[in-house]
């Protein structure tokens, strides 16, 4: 009872708080007993996850795991699994970001074949953060004009500028995880979102195809994982046993076809065909 408390209140209570910090800093003045009852639901909420955190790890402790293995295991317990999926891929985008400006790539295995899917999009991207940027400008105007509560504005300024760092973030991630073909395996990526691993004995046959209505990003439908680029994808890959897939928010599939976009998919198909030659 106590852990399932303790979950529930990480789906309110922080979002709350988030929002108290929101009107605060946009100096909106709030009653005094409003502040104090805010506070003390937080207090109480930090107790909460305190104890119950405490009784897991020593359970696990108990149970003969080491230190650290108790902390992940009490950890896995008491955040709900969408809630670390979010915040994984929140760090993760905000790294790509960094690792991006400063022009780090992360290395290509050796004997490995990069497929970039990135150029695509990049152009869609640009375009959208420019007039995303605009428009978070003409709102706060707009806003500032209609003498719309300091609290509201900041409100939507945050919203409007977490939606530029998110694309940034996409396009950042996406150019430095491309497809990966080795000796023993496909990687299909979608950044730091999907990150699929097909051994290369399982693939009965890889060609081109070009689809441009694909609908959504990434997707799974009748045993096929689509990964599309601006609405194209261009090599399919079928495969002689299905394999699992993990979803960008952890949820799991099994396919027995993909469908992905490269910016080179001849590329692709040929290195797909060509003898695995191990070391």
């Amino acid at each position: 009872m106590l852990l399932r408390t303790a979950r529930a209140a990480l789906y309110v209570v922080p979002p709350l708080e988030v929002l108290l910090l929101v009107v605060l800093v946009a100096g909106v003045p709030l009653p005094a007993p409003v502040l104090v009852a805010a506070e003390a639901a937080a207090v109480a909420v930090l107790a909460l996850e305190l104890l119950v955190a405490r009784r897991l790890y020593h359970a696990e402790r108990r149970g003969g795991a080491g230190r650290r293995a108790a902390l992940s295991a009490t950890v896995d317990h008491l955040v709900p699994p969408l809630v670390r999926r979010l915040l994984e891929l929140e760090v993760k985008g905000l790294a790509a970001i960094a690792l991006f400006a400063v022009r780090r790539r992360p290395p290509v295995p050796p004997g490995a074949v990069a497929a970039p899917y990135a150029r695509e999009q990049a152009p869609m991207l640009l375009v959208m953060v420019f007039l995303m940027a605009v428009e978070t400008a003409a709102v706060d105007l707009l806003l500032a004009s209609l003498d719309v509560p300091a609290a509201v504005r900041v409100t939507v300024l945050v919203l409007d500028v977490y939606g530029i760092v998110f694309a940034l973030a996409l396009g950042a991630s996406c150019a430095l995880r491309p497809h990966l073909v080795s000796a023993d395996e496909l990687r299909v990526r979608f950044g730091e979102y999907l990150d699929v691993r097909v051994p290369r004995a399982l693939i009965s046959s890889a060609r081109q195809a070009r689809n441009y209505n694909e609908g959504g990003m990434v997707s799974v439908a009748d045993g096929r994982l689509v990964v599309a680029v601006s609405s194209q994808t261009n090599v399919v890959v079928e495969l002689a046993e299905p394999v699992t897939v993990t979803r960008p928010l952890g949820g799991r599939a099994e396919v027995r076809a993909i469908r992905f976009f490269a910016d080179d998919p001849a590329a692709v198909v040929r290195a797909l065909r060509a003898p695995a030659v191990t070391a």
